[in-house]
């Protein structure tokens, strides 16, 4: 979890580069969009399980943000949780037009360091926690993925769905235990033993 000081620069930053963007500055734009699109398309892959709609869903993202830095305040909004936000709403409209993708569509997460039987091991992970990610309820797995895997706090989420922060409890609460016992009978197979939390 990062520390409200780090946290705050990183704010700051962002502010300062979409400010220098409005103004002109084409090289503050390349910095910013650096900065942010990995994390944008990082929530919409997690959310959608489809790597060509996470791409899609990112350019979009940022080419709102574009669109809006000329008329920023940045005392109203972070450009963070911004766009976490504008990818939430991307995404809820990709959903309610699409089938639930499979587990052979999901891309594994390509690491060369560790060895194979770490890496399919991991792979297996991933993919049954992509799997289980792609049955919660929508609203669920936005909180989840948001809270459990981005790092975001609660008041930023609440911000991002448009609900409050006792909303935003339910729902990463009910997800996990919905995730939970989903993987439950998959412990052993995922090389989990009754040690690990």
């Amino acid at each position: 979890m990062k520390d409200t000081s780090d946290h705050s620069e990183a704010r700051d930053a962002d502010a300062d580069l979409l400010a220098r963007y409005a103004a002109g500055d084409n090289a503050a734009a390349r910095l910013l969009s650096a900065r942010l699109s990995p994390r944008a398309f990082a929530h919409a892959f997690r959310v959608l399980g489809d790597r060509a709609e996470a791409e899609d869903v990112t350019q979009e993202a940022m080419l709102r943000l574009w669109k809006q830095a000329p008329k920023w305040d940045a005392g109203r909004a972070q450009a963070a949780t911004w766009i976490y936000r504008v990818v939430a709403n991307l995404c809820f409209d990709r959903l309610r037009g699409q089938r639930a993708e499979t587990l052979d569509e999901v891309d594994a997460p390509a690491d060369p360091a560790p060895g194979i039987e770490t890496r399919l091991q991991d792979s297996a992970r991933h993919d049954a926690l992509q799997a289980a990610l792609l049955r919660l309820p929508e609203r669920q797995r936005q909180a989840v993925v948001l809270r459990h895997i981005e790092g975001l706090a609660n008041p930023d989420i609440a911000e991002i769905l448009d609900v409050g922060i006792e909303a935003v409890e339910s729902l990463t609460a009910r997800g996990k235990r919905a995730l939970t016992a989903d993987l439950a009978a998959q412990r052993d197979a995922l090389g989990y033993d009754d040690d690990t939390t």
